[in-house]
């Protein structure tokens, strides 16, 4: 079975660049590069590679959207999404693969370059209203064409959050999510072993933004998959209090002004009622399991440019 890999790039050019070395090292595989609007030379970088196979142009930076470029383009019975923060690791291509044979869904660890060593992530679930949900990142999976398909690709209303959004999607078709230590990436460097905290209450627009879609993504995706039932509620409200008693305690400490915390918490509130609402809305219009009103099938080609080497 042939195996494409999607790698959705903005302005990575270096990063991109040793995580297409990598692919082109550890994969036999068709590479599809999915480039937003970026400004750092991605273009001619990936123009005067001959391991890429396709380059789509896009002027959007939801990443959602490319990905959903990216699938649209791929020929292969197995699609694969990596970041260009990410490097395959040699047993990869093998480990994806074998996993495929049984399971609709595959991912693996992320390992982090840290003092000293390597730190990588953990297979993470949950039951939801009596379904079990098996989480993959979204920059780290693969799954067999007719399962990508049957999602409909990633909700592009979605800024973030949309690999979890397919998670729960998955979950309702019942179908499998298998967690491979041996597909394994390696992410860019980290002084302490992890991600900055997204529960500190951003100052910058960018970061508001960031920190917005948040809870704007998590409303939004809860009700579109389950409804305004009790244990949507009861998940969100868990979410935002313990995210404002972590700002609280910042505000005691100092590094938090007392303004900031009342506007952050007043940006919960519009996020969640946005979200929820756009959610509702969204599981009216797509009643079936795919949940996805957003998705592949809907989607016109707003490509710039598509160059097409294969």
């Amino acid at each position: 079975m042939e195996l494409s890999v999607v790698v959705t790039t903005l302005n990575g050019r270096e990063r991109l660049t040793e995580c297409l070395d990598a692919l082109s090292e550890h994969t036999e595989s068709e590479v599809v590069v999915v480039n937003g609007p970026s400004t750092d030379g991605t273009s001619g970088m990936v123009h005067g590679r001959e391991d890429v196979d396709v380059l789509v142009e896009l002027p959007e930076r939801n990443i959602n959207v490319s990905r959903n470029a990216g699938l649209a383009v791929a020929s292969g019975d197995l699609v694969a999404f990596v970041d260009q923060d990410h490097r395959v690791e040699p047993a990869w291509e093998t480990s994806l693969r074998e996993g495929l044979v049984g399971a609709d869904c595959v991912t693996g660890p992320t390992r982090r370059t840290v003092r000293g060593g390597a730190t990588g992530d953990e297979p993470e679930s949950r039951r939801i209203a009596g379904r079990q949900v098996s989480y993959f990142a979204g920059g780290n999976v693969a799954f067999t064409r007719e399962t990508a398909l049957s999602l409909d690709g990633f909700d592009e209303y979605l800024e973030t959050g949309g690999a979890r959004d397919a998670a729960h999607r998955l979950a309702a078709q019942e179908r499998s999510v298998e967690w491979l230590p041996g597909m394994s990436v390696r992410g860019p460097y980290s002084a302490d072993g992890g991600e900055r905290d997204a529960r500190q209450l951003p100052s910058a627009d960018g970061e508001y933004r960031r920190w917005a879609w948040k809870y704007r993504s998590l409303a939004y995706r809860l009700a579109k998959n389950y409804g305004l039932r009790p244990t949507v509620v009861r998940r969100i409200a868990g979410h935002t209090l313990r995210d404002g008693a972590s700002a609280g305690r910042s505000v005691l400490g100092g590094s938090v002004g007392p303004s900031e915390w009342i506007g952050g918490g007043v940006g919960i509130s519009k996020s969640v009622l946005r979200g929820g609402k756009d959610g509702l809305a969204a599981r009216f219009r797509d009643r079936t399991t795919t949940r996805n009103p957003n998705g592949l099938s809907m989607r016109r080609d707003r490509a710039v440019e598509r160059h097409d080497w294969r």
